[in-house]
């Protein structure tokens, strides 16, 4: 009877102890995570917000703190210092070829995640080095001059502009009628050193091998005509555009286009979100960029203007968080409905569907698949000479300099850049 007792209390013992085990083992918690990430897409910061709280509710241990930059702000100069302090973000961006070389330092290894083999081949070129891939495309963007089809109609303009007299022309009817025909927003220097100098490259008969006479002294940006044109170009906006170019940022030029007062901007698809939510019913299309009586067939530059980062510096566990977030983006039905539905992106994925991205993000997708992309050469610039080329733009929209003197600063800054 001893032993059967015995035997009973070894018995109670041990299920006692395993049940005082069990909700221990039940009550533990995966680590809390706080991810800091950097979001260069000031036109959708509400809705990348919103998907990142998508995400934390489906990865409870998970806190992404989002930090959005863009528009009149300097993307790198704050990033740099963050970096150099050990206190940079664990999500950044990069825009390739050359940034890529400089930030080698900072970009993790993303070769070996299951998105890579979904992307457009050619996308991945940018943040390819050594056979590795250091970056996710954020999405394919097409820039050129929207127009709004309603303000043209009522201007009497029968087709669009494909020369520089006929862009005149159109900007002529538009006065007369009582619509200002450019939105000029040039407080922006991005809008100047980037994109627009970029169509005076894209337009070179060669554009691989100008840049390259450029850096062996071949060639030079004061002598070349497509600068000149360019030039002309610009002068025309000036002269049809709105007053205080100077002092017109981002927000305010958009709305001069959406509340109709304007009737073309010089920009892409990535500000379709802010026009549907202030002119959802606005009858909007891409129309080309001419510099000069040459007629432009190629009406939109498309690119991908950003990858996806993940520190190098960060912890491990940061590191895998941050790249299961990335994966996430791409791969959860929520990810891909927030790309295409919500940011209205351009998918650089072939899994991912893009539908109901609206009619600028269309026309991106038709010129590109069907190859009338001009290239976005910018990427291939020294690094740092962009924001030269646009403060330099800016002091000769401010009449601070003359046209020969404004050549003459790209030349300088090109061969000052490129020794570096």
């Amino acid at each position: 009877m001893k032993k059967v007792i015995g035997f009973i209390g070894i018995i109670l013992l041990l299920t006692a102890c395993t049940n005082d085990a069990a909700p221990d083992k039940q009550n533990v918690k995966e680590e809390k995570i706080t991810l800091d990430l950097r979001n260069p897409k000031i036109e959708v910061s509400t809705q990348f917000e919103q998907m990142t709280r998508a995400y934390e509710r489906e990865n409870p241990h998970v806190e992404i703190r989002v930090h959005t930059v863009g528009g009149a702000m300097d993307d790198l100069s704050d990033l740099k210092a963050e970096m150099a302090a050990g206190s940079g973000p664990d999500i950044f961006t990069n825009t390739g070829y050359e940034n890529a070389r400089l930030w080698q330092d900072y970009l993790e290894d993303l070769s070996n995640e299951p998105w890579v083999n979904n992307v457009y081949p050619e996308a991945l070129v940018p943040m390819k080095r050594n056979g590795k891939v250091y970056g996710m495309p954020v999405n394919l963007e097409g820039y050129g001059f929207i127009y709004n089809k309603d303000l043209f109609k009522k201007a009497g303009i029968a087709g669009l502009p494909e020369t520089l007299s006929e862009l005149r022309a159109a900007a002529e009817k538009l006065k007369k009628a009582g619509i200002t025909p450019f939105a000029t927003g040039y407080y922006e220097d991005w809008k100047l050193g980037d994109h627009l100098m970029n169509i005076a490259f894209a337009q070179q008969e060669n554009t691989e091998a100008f840049i390259h006479n450029l850096n062996s002294g071949k060639e030079k940006i004061s002598t070349n005509q497509n600068f000149e044109d360019l030039l002309n170009l610009l002068d025309l906006t000036l002269q049809y555009g709105n007053d205080n170019p100077l002092t017109t940022d981002y927000a305010m030029e958009v709305d001069l286009f959406t509340s109709g007062k304007a009737a073309i901007i010089q920009q892409g698809n990535w500000i379709q979100p802010m026009i549907d939510q202030a002119a959802p019913d606005m009858d909007i299309g891409f129309m080309p960029i001419p510099i000069n009586d040459r007629p432009v067939k190629e009406s939109l530059v498309v690119s991908v203007p950003n990858y996806w980062a993940v520190n190098k510096q960060s912890s491990p566990e940061k590191k895998k968080e941050a790249k299961k977030f990335l994966n996430w983006m791409v791969s959860s039905e929520v990810g891909k409905r927030y790309m295409t539905d919500e940011f209205k992106f351009i998918p650089a994925f072939h899994h991912i569907k893009a539908e109901n991205l609206g009619p600028l993000a269309e026309e991106t997708l038709q010129t590109y698949k069907q190859g009338r992309a001009l290239p976005s050469n910018w990427f291939h610039f020294p690094v740092g000479i962009r924001e030269e080329f646009g403060e330099a733009t800016q002091l000769y929209v401010g009449r601070q300099l003359n046209r020969k003197q404004l050549l003459n600063e790209y030349q300088k800054s090109w061969e000052r850049f490129s020794e570096e």
